[in-house]
């Protein structure tokens, strides 16, 4: 009899429940269904963390043109291994990404121009940061991703503060453990980072002339993530959108 192993009820946004039924069509035996949802990547779509440089903001439709065009870029199309998407495959990615229980995205706004000049998040957009659960085994390991589209931010401590605040959501939300980050060789300024928030090399794929760098959040490096992102404030989107606006009006 083949054994079953179910993931814990306990396990951030996810649940799972059994049902037992009989079989009609043969009268033998009873079965079991096992039904399991995981809404894990949802859990940030009224989500602000915000931070001295840097808020992070859900991914939704309204944040798709300017995204579009950051990806029209060469440069970032070479960096991020991305190929064009028409508007329309931007706005489907966008809607898949918000659905699937796998990614966990959020915008980079300057937080400054946002908060402080009740800018729309489209005239505030920096770049983007995502957490990727790619091992189903595993799923306290995510892999991280973050892209500082606007050249005029790179070099400023931008994608380090995303960066780091992305993680303490991983940690603290989702119950990752495990950070990977997959970086093409020539990125030496993001290989570079990532060192510098205590990742090491561990695997280089000279096919795809990538680099794969790995930390373990264990408890001495739990503290100096929550010490790096003390300053960071939790907010409602719906909030801050309603502020904005009336700030605006």
């Amino acid at each position: 009899m083949p054994q079953w192993s179910l993931p814990p009820q306990s396990a951030p946004g996810c649940s799972w429940s059994i049902l037992k039924t009989f079989n009609i069509s043969t009268g033998f035996g009873d079965f079991l269904s096992v039904s399991f949802s995981c809404q894990t990547m949802k859990i940030n779509q009224n989500t602000v963390l915000q931070g001295k440089k840097v808020a992070l903001v859900p991914y939704t439709a309204a944040h798709v043109p300017r995204y579009h065009e950051w990806m029209k870029s060469e440069e970032l199309q070479q960096l991020t291994a991305s190929e064009p998407l028409s508007l329309e495959q931007e706005y489907e990615m966008q809607r898949s990404w918000r659905e699937d229980a796998d990614k966990c995205t959020f915008i980079v706004l300057d937080t400054e121009r946002w908060s402080g000049q009740a800018g729309m998040d489209e005239d505030c957009m920096v770049g983007d940061v995502n957490l990727f659960l790619t091992d189903f085994d595993d799923r306290a390991l995510g892999e991280i991703e973050v892209m500082i589209a606007e050249p005029c931010y790179r070099g400023r401590g931008f994608g380090k503060e995303a960066t780091l605040m992305m993680m303490f959501y991983g940690v603290t939300k989702l119950g990752i453990t495990k950070f990977e980050a997959k970086i093409g060789q020539e990125n030496k300024a993001s290989i570079c980072m990532f060192r510098k928030l205590h990742f090491k090399e561990v695997a280089v794929n000279s096919i795809f002339e990538e680099v794969t760098l790995r930390l373990d959040v264990n408890e001495q490096e739990k503290h100096w993530l929550l010490e790096q992102t003390g300053h960071m404030e939790e907010k409602s989107y719906r909030d801050m959108k309603l502020q904005n606006l009336t700030s605006e009006s």
